[in-house]
């Protein structure tokens, strides 16, 4: 089969929408970059399995190995992009366009774009030394619905049938290794209170009022994880809780019934879920006591836990050999907790600046396309390969 170009399969994973979105009307099935993914894969001598999420039916996730046995690399990233407000972007979202040195387009760098660099990579390394004199597996991952419920990622690591010894998780890093991050909570805080003529507040129960005290509580706690946890190697050295969004009431006469506010909290390693939801509970319970039944703490998706990986494994000084950059810590999350599960040495470093991902207009600058194709291309040689 001829040589695939990069560009042409860049185009066609930005030409295939697959929007994860909790809004049903956005959401979209990632099914037509998973078969693209699949027919190049076996064009290139690998075995394919698809397999449809058990708790997002439409959703899929690709599994795609060459070689046998555990161990080897495994190549991973996400289908599936943000919505996008069409409003704000000059270029077609569904279109490669290129300006500027730039390549535009939903997903270029988050991350779709990635497995162009994967393919291009493997047939370059084909016309070198051929692939098959693999010494150790090399497995690509393609998953669903990183941007909403991580759903994906989570029935890898449930699954538990994949076994590399490496794993790196092309998100947009520009080619510097990431060996751990924060994780993130997305919590709903909800006040029942009871409504009622304004002429009369004894009469009722102001949600508002209540959520002031709440909101209080949750101050307090802000400063205390602040004082309370450290990780020097992050920008933001503590888990940090933001004040997200608030709303409650519906006129001025009336006693408001109902206030919710939504809360992100973001644990670094050393602090769990668990350990942090605790803390929330604690923080509320007094509210909780003077009038019962009227605060209720949810989630609004399953919590991601910190991603905790070692500046002495084998995987990260490879990375920061090839790249030439010293492995970080970053405020934002993956899928790597997840995958780390799989017993391997994870990291996360792919082309990109996460500056323009969920951004109008995403883009790819081009020179930084030959530079990150080498550093991929090593990954796999020197892992796979001698």
């Amino acid at each position: 089969m001829p040589q695939l170009k990069f560009l042409e399969m860049y185009g066609a994973l930005i030409a295939a929408p697959s929007i994860s979105a909790t809004v049903p009307s956005l959401d979209m099935s990632n099914r037509e970059v998973i078969n693209l993914l699949a027919n190049w894969c076996q064009s290139i001598g690998f075995n394919v399995e698809i397999t449809e999420l058990e708790t997002s039916p439409g959703k899929y996730n690709l599994a795609a190995k060459l070689g046998t046995g555990d161990g080897g690399l495994m190549l991973a990233g996400h289908t599936d992009t943000v919505p996008f407000d069409d409003s704000r972007w000059q270029f077609d979202p569904f279109k490669l366009s290129e300006q500027d040195n730039k390549l535009f387009g939903l997903g270029s760098i988050d991350m779709k774009g990635f497995f162009a660099f994967v393919i291009n990579a493997l047939q370059e390394i084909d016309a070198d030394v051929g692939l098959e004199n693999i010494k150790q597996p090399i497995t690509i991952l393609a998953t669903a619905d990183e941007e909403t419920t991580m759903a994906g990622a989570i029935e890898i690591a449930k699954q538990n049938s994949l076994k590399p010894a490496r794993c790196v998780i092309g998100e947009p890093t520009d080619m510097v290794p990431v060996y751990t991050h924060k994780g993130h909570m997305s919590t709903a805080i909800r006040i029942t209170g009871k409504a009622g003529h304004s002429s009369d507040p004894e009469a009722g129960l102001n949600a508002i009022e209540v959520m002031n005290l709440v909101i209080s509580q949750l101050l307090k706690l802000k400063e205390e994880i602040k004082n309370k946890y450290s990780f020097p190697d992050f920008k933001i050295p503590y888990p940090t809780l933001n004040l997200g969004h608030i709303h409650g009431g519906d006129n001025a006469n009336r006693i408001c019934g109902c206030c919710e506010l939504h809360i992100d909290m973001r644990p670094i390693p050393g602090i769990s879920i668990a350990e942090l939801q605790a803390m929330l509970l604690q923080a509320v319970a007094p509210i909780n006591n003077k009038y019962p039944n009227a605060v209720a703490v949810i989630d609004l998706h399953d919590p991601i836990p910190a991603f905790s990986g070692s500046t002495d494994s084998s995987l990260v000084k490879l990375a920061e050999q090839l790249s030439g950059e010293k492995a970080q810590a970053v405020n934002y999350c993956t899928e790597a907790p997840f995958l780390q599960q799989l017993g391997c040495e994870t990291i996360v470093m792919g082309p990109g600046s996460i500056q323009h991902a969920h951004q109008p207009d995403e883009y790819l600058a081009m020179e930084k396309i030959k530079p990150s194709q080498e550093i991929i291309k090593q990954l796999i040689f020197k892992s796979c390969f001698i």
